[in-house]
């Protein structure tokens, strides 16, 4: 099955948004805008804290991590739809195609797995704020960071080898912005039963490793902020997680949304938008929701301008 495969398929081409020839430029431009926003927030994040040492805290040694999480991922998927909608040539090579597959659900699987490490530092300083400094000392958060990166590196690699091992002898066009899970597999003539299955499983773990560990966080922190007396407090305390819980509710809502469903129930011409508000939303949001009230980091942006 394998030399078939290769033998059969050289290349694939992405549809993109072909269908709205008369969309190209304007949706261009429109996507340009977006990656260039992008782009600068996440670097405006990840250059101040890099420069101040003030800032060289967990929350923040986790911020600028999941900066460049946010940079990786828009960068391994709209650069390349820039230049489709730009050029009109969509076509991609099979090792093309399943790298950028891997790459795309391996920075999900970072992120889903910095967040996990994120709501536990946000557990530790709102439930036990008396061993912060023990609990989330350099080693131990290098430790998590290491953890989540190496799972999300890990967690893709046997759906990508097992479609890269299908038959594709039907048509090559993917009705979709890039190389995905769901419209491949809608291509291939063989059965995918496997895939699927280890697609379940690799969620399974996701949920046991990183929605289940974020949740219980969260049912703790709610419960101690609940605890306090007073209203002014309470809410201090909530605006220290607040951020971090609106990107969670973000990332799991479209992600959950997109993958953990039986693929009859995909459509995919629907899911090549929806995609869109993982690739854009969260990238985009992240760098606002973390600094416009964020007093410190206020302050140290104040700083590097006026040198």
């Amino acid at each position: 099955m394998t030399s078939e495969s290769k033998e059969t398929v050289s290349g694939f081409i992405i549809q993109g948004f072909s269908d709205t020839p008369e969309l190209q430029i304007s949706l261009f431009v429109l996507f340009l805008g977006i990656y260039l926003i992008i782009l600068l927030g996440n670097l405006i994040i990840f250059l101040v804290i890099s420069c101040n040492p003030p800032l060289h805290t967990p929350m923040y040694i986790f911020l600028l991590n999941l900066s460049l999480i946010d940079i990786s991922s828009t960068s391994n998927i709209l650069p390349n739809l820039l230049h489709i909608l730009l050029t009109q040539q969509n076509n991609i090579s099979f090792l093309g195609c399943m790298t950028q597959m891997y790459a795309f659900m391996s920075v999900v699987g970072n992120e889903f797995f910095l967040l996990t490490a994120m709501a536990y530092d946000r557990y530790v300083a709102i439930c036990d704020p008396l061993h912060y400094i023990a609990r989330m000392s350099r080693k131990h958060c290098a430790g998590l960071i290491t953890a989540a990166f190496t799972g999300g590196f890990v967690d893709p690699v046997g759906i990508v080898v097992l479609i890269s091992k299908l038959s594709y002898c039907a048509s090559h066009l993917i009705n979709h912005l890039f190389c995905d899970v769901t419209p491949l597999l809608k291509l291939s003539c063989s059965s995918t039963s496997s895939v699927e299955l280890l697609i379940y499983i690799v969620g399974t773990f996701l949920i046991f490793g990183s929605f289940l560990p974020t949740l219980t966080s969260y049912i703790f922190i709610i419960s101690a902020i609940l605890k306090i007396q007073s209203s002014e407090g309470r809410q201090k305390a909530f605006s220290t997680c607040a951020s971090h819980l609106a990107c969670v509710i973000t990332l799991y809502g479209t992600v959950f949304c997109m993958y953990m469903r039986p693929t009859t129930s995909y459509s995919l011409k629907r899911d090549k938008y929806f995609s869109l508000l993982y690739i854009v939303l969260g990238p985009l949001l992240n760098p606002f929701i973390y600094t416009l009230k964020n007093r410190e980091f206020q302050s140290s942006l104040n700083k590097i301008k006026q040198r």
